[in-house]
């Protein structure tokens, strides 16, 4: 493997988190935040980022990429609040399925993945550098 698929492949980890902390960061902007669609409120609903590698056949070295984000599954939380505009008929609102534990969680995951990386191409810039002076 040479030292720039390293670097190829550690850049494209670095994208991809990259990614993750940005949906992360939309998740937990949007906590609140409700739209008003065919006549009632919906929450934000979190997402999620799918992750595929690109594997070359010839080399078997792969590559990390986004293939999709995705809407979080998990159910909406229910609060009970007649008084509030939102409510439904029962005097239940529905709120967002973001949990900001897991949100953090994921954001620091990612944070720290793509601080490995750095450090990967830091350690691999610095090989190509020591190569070079070989014949010093």
């Amino acid at each position: 493997m040479s030292l720039l698929n390293i670097l190829n492949i550690a850049g494209s980890a670095m994208k991809v988190q990259s990614q993750k902390m940005q949906v992360c960061s939309n998740n937990i902007a949007n906590i609140d935040s409700v739209f008003y669609k065919n006549g009632k409120y919906h929450p934000y609903i979190a997402q999620q980022v799918i992750l595929k590698t690109n594997i070359n056949d010839k080399t078997k070295i792969g590559e990390v990429y986004v293939d999709k984000i995705i809407n979080d599954s998990s159910p909406c939380k229910l609060i009970y609040s007649p008084n509030n505009p939102m409510s439904d008929h029962n005097g239940y609102i529905t709120t967002s399925n973001v949990n900001i534990i897991t949100e953090m969680v994921n954001n620091i995951e990612a944070s720290r993945n793509y601080q490995a990386n750095i450090e990967i191409i830091n350690n691999v810039k610095s090989m190509i550098v020591k190569t070079l002076t070989i014949g010093q």
